[in-house]
């Protein structure tokens, strides 16, 4: 099985990928932690975004679509991968698209988190809270001006991508603000390609009509 989950932070991807992670015996790779990982293997690669990823700058597409396809090489891939963080634009879902089909390989479904960003900023705050209040370790991105950021971020350059896989029809919707069983249901209804694909959680279905006799 090969996913991509696609959601703006707190909205419940780490969550969910773990589960599918666990059900389906794949791995969840993050390009981000791939390319810290070259960093800190000292690597060719490492050492050439080691300066753009301190300067905040976007790292060139070919050089992400070239740590994924190594990636997914791997063994431990071998049985599927779900992956988070990329593609963030459109030309780097164009250059994931091509690099597969050069494998032999193309995507079983690309799930959307939808959420309402109004009420994720509070539960983004109201976690934060929730930890310190237990004397909990926050984690290195709870800070809340970095959340809003990265929301910022997700809200400004993932329309276009989530577009794209709507188009192409291998965009699968849920409602990321219910319950986390109920988002794991809804996921995978639209993975077992149940209600013609579309997880009842994020469709409302039309009300029948009887039909009049004549």
């Amino acid at each position: 099985m090969k996913l991509i989950l696609l959601g703006p932070p707190g909205a419940g991807k780490g969550t969910q990928a773990q589960r599918l992670v666990d059900k389906h015996g794949i791995v969840q790779l993050s390009t981000g932690d791939m390319l810290r990982a070259e960093i800190a293997a000292g690597t060719e690669l490492g050492l050439r975004v080691k300066d753009i990823m301190a300067r905040g700058a976007l790292v060139p597409d070919d050089v992400v679509v070239d740590i994924v396809s190594e990636r997914i090489d791997q063994p431990d891939a071998r049985k599927g991968f779900i992956l988070d963080g990329f593609p963030r634009t459109v030309p780097q879902a164009l250059a994931l698209d091509r690099m597969l089909k050069g494998k032999g390989l193309k995507l079983d479904g690309v799930i959307e988190l939808k959420v309402d960003f109004g009420i994720l900023e509070k539960r983004i705050k109201s976690r934060i809270a929730e930890t310190k209040a237990r004397g909990g370790a926050l984690r290195a991105d709870d800070d809340p001006e970095v959340l809003k950021q990265r929301v910022e971020a997700y809200r400004e350059q993932m329309p276009p991508v989530i577009d794209y896989y709507r188009l192409e029809g291998s965009l699968k919707s849920v409602d990321g603000m219910a319950s986390i069983p109920e988002v794991a249901s809804a996921i995978d209804r639209a993975l077992d390609g149940s209600s013609q694909g579309r997880p009842e959680a994020a469709v409302r279905r039309p009300t029948e009509k009887k039909a009049t006799p004549k």
